[in-house]
């Protein structure tokens, strides 16, 4: 039963406790927030009283009529405090991390795994939120409260390899029977019916515990930690300097950019690994100190006068540096232009924004001339005037990048919705209206750069050791050097063998970066044929026992086929389909009867709600001979699909390499376009004198 409950002590402390259902009889103790943990900020969902007796009605769903009385006042206190329920009486009182997989009570190795993955998004050291369940972004949520979370570990404690664990939103629907080779996990977060996807419509629907935001990796539970995006944050920061600096040699230069709270504190160690200086401005001391604490910041700053004179003695001596600015960005980039008028100096070569843009008014932005606290309290006490402080603020932020990028800094936007939200705001980004979307003076780092890479079938490939042992990681980037060596050495164009040749730099150099943070877990950007070999190398090696346990492998949702965005993914697309989401939900549905182990696709991620569809998948490696013949088929199309997508729109690489790919693949046949050639003949045809 979806609600079964059992007796079990009152602090939990095994595995076993927190996979044996939903405590009631006793229920666990009250838990007041802790104070000593970040917090979720308090959300602003302006329930009627109506909406409110829905929440309340919905959340008791989990549990028996018995316990009503005592929880219903406790939830309704949440619900008007911060503005959702989590539950926080059920969190388990656990050491919440990725336990080796033989130490979880499960039936099948496959469900083991997920729980592995899910464990490590709550760990704290990753988990940006860990007592909200929220993983990165400022609201990606893993689940909406903690009775999900002991349902779903218990439905997976007791699922075979016959049942399929269904989830809608967070909320474990239930175990269904299928069969061996179907996923034995399907997660859909945020799907709408179009016309109501708002962010108004949003707030209301999580408060109701009715939808959830589930970013990209959050709710898909494949998050890695910053490391999630530091091999791509690493190559856009090269190629922009490559393309708009015409250098490779970035000693010396300096990339400026904010936040550090998620996936965005990747930025310090990638200007570190391409060896320039890097300014990153984080509003939050905790968030800071958690990233200069894990080695991702070399260097912490709390003046202005301090940050330029550090900055400009590593520019002087061509060191690579990371810095942490604990301030406001705006502040920063003000004081830049400063320095400017002043000396003549343009002190930042490379910008970008990596704050949480797709949520701005609920913690993802911070207005200028606020301290951190009085913000956090103002954006649910006054959300009007919060609103429009972050509006002035990105304004001002727009204006002194213009100046700065009228001096020759090349600035390109991230894809976290920055520009966007400030073209709302009024800022002068040049943002113009076409049949491909919204496009602003500055490009995005998918559509100046990345995008052309998507284009030749690579994108961020990623692996986790389920051992939890630091030598099975060694031992898979050691394989996973061998494999892209030799990739190199074979026969294909030479931007292919540039990537092949780049990776393995990468995955030789990786474990002197220091960037595993919670899971045994690596990134690295592969193509098609780097994915299946990297796949089978370490299915092998998993067999033949030199890995202790199984390796799952995924990707970010932000890759060639996964997601369909018109302000980042697919914003090098030019044919009208830029704002279509077939190629996402294609995606998920290949995957899942190719051999993935679990699926997911999601409304929102990165750039915000209503504007991306994103899917991902994971599947174990076990050794076994299946595991082999369910990757190759699976990661097959999970690349092919985007890489059609984009040839048919007309992307000379991804046409050559479906191409490639078609003469190497038994099987396939993709439909190719045929390019008008004369560029004079749709003109004429549309002249009513033809």
């Amino acid at each position: 039963m979806a609600t079964e409950t059992v007796t079990i002590t009152e602090t939990v402390q095994s595995l076993e406790e927190i996979c044996a259902g939903i405590p009631s009889d006793p229920l666990p103790e009250p838990q007041a927030r802790d104070p000593l943990v970040p917090h979720a900020p308090i959300r602003t969902p302006e329930l009627n009283r109506e909406e409110e007796r829905l929440a309340l009605e919905n959340a008791l769903r989990y549990f028996p009529p018995s316990t009503h009385e005592v929880l219903a006042p406790e939830f309704a206190i949440e619900l008007r405090t911060y503005g959702h329920i989590y539950m926080y009486r059920f969190r388990p009182n656990i050491e919440m991390r990725a336990y080796p997989l033989a130490d979880y009570p499960c039936k099948t190795p496959q469900a083991a795994a997920i729980m592995h993955m899910i464990m490590n998004n709550l760990d704290p050291r990753v988990a940006q939120f860990p007592h909200e369940l929220v993983t990165y972004g400022g609201n990606g949520q893993v689940f909406s409260n903690w009775a999900q979370f002991r349902l779903t570990m218990h439905y997976l404690s007791q699922m075979t390899e016959y049942q399929t664990l269904v989830m809608y939103s967070g909320h474990p629907m239930g175990l269904f029977p299928s069969t061996p080779q179907a996923p034995r996990l399907v997660i859909t977060n945020g799907m709408m019916v179009p016309n109501y996807s708002s962010r108004d419509s949003y707030e209301k629907l999580f408060a109701l515990n009715a939808t959830m935001y589930g970013q990209m990796t959050a709710g898909s539970y494949c998050y890695i930690g910053p490391q999630g995006i530091v091999h791509g944050t690493t190559l856009t920061i090269l190629n922009a300097a490559r393309k708009h600096l015409g250098t490779s040699d970035l000693a010396g230069k300096v990339f400026v950019s904010a936040g550090l709270g998620g996936m965005s504190g990747a930025q310090a160690k990638a200007a570190v690994i391409c060896g320039c200086v890097g300014v990153v401005a984080e509003v939050s001391e905790e968030a800071l100190m958690k990233r200069y604490n894990q080695g991702w910041i070399m260097e912490v700053v709390s003046t202005l006068d301090d940050l330029v004179a550090l900055l400009r003695n590593a520019r002087r001596r061509g060191k690579a540096l990371s810095i942490g600015y604990h301030g406001n960005i705006v502040d920063v980039w003000e004081r830049l232009v400063m320095e400017y008028e002043c000396t003549g100096d343009v002190l930042a070569d490379l910008g970008s924004d990596q704050t949480s843009c797709h949520n701005p008014f609920l913690g993802g932005y911070y207005p200028v001339g606020l301290k951190y606290e009085d913000a956090r309290d103002m954006m649910h006490q006054d959300p009007a005037k919060f609103k429009k402080l972050v509006q002035e603020s990105l304004c001002r932020q727009v204006k002194a990048i213009n100046k700065l990028a009228s001096k020759g800094m090349f600035f390109f936007d991230y894809g976290n919705a920055f520009l966007l939200e400030a073209s709302r705001a009024g800022a002068d980004v040049g943002r113009s209206e076409g049949m491909n979307g919204c496009t602003f003076r500055y490009p995005s780092y998918v559509q100046d750069i990345m995008g052309d890479i998507f284009s030749l079938g690579f994108g961020p490939f990623r692996w986790v050791c389920t051992s939890t042992e630091p030598s099975d990681l060694e031992k898979t980037d050691e394989l996973a050097a061998s494999v892209i060596e030799e990739l190199a050495r074979t026969k294909v164009p030479k931007c292919v063998q540039q990537q092949y040749e780049d990776n393995a730099k990468w995955i030789r150099e990786a474990s002197r970066h220091k960037m595993v943070v919670g899971s045994q877990a690596r990134i690295l950007y592969s193509d098609q044929a780097g994915r299946i070999a990297l796949a089978k190398a370490f299915n092998k090696a998993v067999a033949d026992g030199r890995l202790k346990s199984a390796v799952v492998i995924s990707r970010d949702h932000h890759d060639v086929s996964g997601t369909d965005s018109p302000f980042r993914e697919t914003s090098n697309i030019y044919d009208g389909s830029a704002l279509c989401a077939d190629m996402a939900i294609q995606n998920v549905i290949g995957d899942s009867f190719r051999g993935a182990t679990w699926v997911a696709i999601h409304n929102g991620g990165g750039v915000g709600w209503g504007e991306v569809i994103n899917g991902g998948f994971g599947l174990v490696l076990d050794g076994s001979k299946e595991a082999g013949e369910r990757a190759e088929k699976m990661l097959k199309w999970d690349v092919s699909n985007g890489v059609s997508r984009r040839c048919w729109s007309g992307n000379a690489n991804a046409k050559e390499t479906i191409q490639r790919t078609m003469a190497m693949t038994e099987g396939l046949l993709v439909t190719m376009p045929n390019a008008v050639q004369d560029s004079t003949l749709v003109e004429r045809a549309l002249n009513p004198s033809f």
